[in-house]
């Protein structure tokens, strides 16, 4: 019975030590190794074998890339206004040796070091550059913490702004004052408009009353050649018909009594006339009538029995 319990207690220690030799490491982390607690070595991901009792994990190193988001840090610019900042920062570490043995904690010196690299940079900086500079800002503090977060084996890959809050009262001028700006250039857009559509309106205007009068000139100048062309038409006619009846006339030989007989019966005609206030009549009209009045006056007794023996002849 004793014998067994040795041998018991002998496979015990065995697979104890056995259990504190074999150390797997997982993926993308490092675990180091103290012996009589003085750092040895870093065990890097996979099987490894340490001598157990005398050699010790000290820490687990995750070797990830890793976000950390600090709480809002109050920074007073240079306009003496406070403002509040969130800061987010990416980092990695590249030596887990000096991560675990240069700092105590590197998260908490990151932290510190964001923080007063914050101030340091927005401290030079107004509000309104403040709040339009962040990737300078980025840049800046990016490569003040990556320099020195190098010896404790840190690489610093970004550092990202995620807010920064003005203090409320300059927060309500600033909105007061983007709304006169929106309302500025809402009315110059407006009077742009309009003034636009004035001069569009006033050219529009401007090209109707140039063809408009276009219009009516060309057709002035149709009207008074139809009316030219109409009074060389009439006058050609009446020239025609003058020389027709003045052909006709003479071609007929005809008499003194004939032309009086036709003037008397034009006379109606020429009175019609309000404007005809003075007649003309020729100086051999009174002979004329003279013989014209022959014509319808019966002939005396002498005369008509000279006239009868003339037919009788």
């Amino acid at each position: 019975m004793t014998q067994l319990v040795v041998a018991m207690v002998v496979v015990a220690v065995a697979g104890f030590a056995l259990y504190r030799t074999i150390r797997i490491v997982p993926q993308a982390q490092a675990f180091i190794i103290e012996r009589l607690g003085r750092y040895h070595r870093t065990l890097t991901p996979g099987l490894n074998i340490v001598v157990p009792f005398i050699d010790g994990v000290k820490t687990m190193v995750d070797l990830r890339e890793q976000v950390v988001s600090f709480p809002p840090q109050p920074v007073i610019t240079s306009d003496n206004l406070v403002v509040s900042i969130d800061t987010v920062i990416y980092f990695q570490v590249t030596d887990p040796r000096a991560a675990t043995y240069e700092i105590a904690n590197f998260l908490t010196g990151v932290e510190q070091l964001t923080v007063t690299t914050l101030r340091n940079v927005v401290g030079g900086m107004d509000l309104e550059r403040t709040l339009t500079s962040r990737e300078e800002i980025n840049s800046e503090l990016r490569g003040v913490l990556d320099e020195a977060t190098g010896k404790w084996g840190i690489r610093v890959n970004r550092v990202e702004l995620k807010a920064i809050d003005p203090p409320a009262s300059i927060q309500d001028s600033m909105e007061k004052q983007m709304r006169a700006d929106r309302d500025k250039r809402a009315s110059i857009l407006s009077a742009e408009g309009q003034k636009q559509s004035a001069i569009l309106t006033a050219e529009g205007e401007r090209q109707a009353a140039v063809l408009k009068a276009r219009g009516e000139a060309e057709a002035a100048v149709l009207r008074a050649q139809a009316d030219a062309e109409a009074q060389a038409m009439r006058a050609k006619g009446q020239a025609d018909a003058i020389a027709m009846v003045f052909r006709a006339i003479h071609e007929g030989n005809p008499d003194q009594q004939l032309l009086a007989y036709q003037y008397l019966q034009t006379l109606p005609e020429i009175a019609k006339g309000d404007a005809n206030k003075v007649w003309i009549i020729p100086s051999e009209m009174g002979r004329v009538l003279e013989g014209l009045g022959g014509l319808f006056t019966p002939p005396r007794d002498g005369s008509a029995n000279r006239n009868s023996a003339r037919e009788a002849h």
